[in-house]
């Protein structure tokens, strides 16, 4: 059984603002350098950073 425990807030900024910019790329068309082509990608990155933050304590 896995513990959950809460990010810390600096990986949870960081999902956030990965999350934002892939859904910008996709929705809002925004041309972003790194995320523009990757924004499926991007959402996963996201996702599996605050999945991690939630598993691994002190992440």
């Amino acid at each position: 059984m896995f513990w959950l425990t809460p990010p810390a807030k600096a990986t949870f900024l960081i999902s956030v603002i990965l999350a934002i910019l892939a859904l910008l790329v996709q929705y809002a068309h925004a041309a972003i350098p790194v995320v523009s082509g990757h924004g499926f990608e991007t959402l996963l990155i996201a996702f599996l950073l605050l999945l991690a933050g939630n598993l691994f304590r002190g992440f």
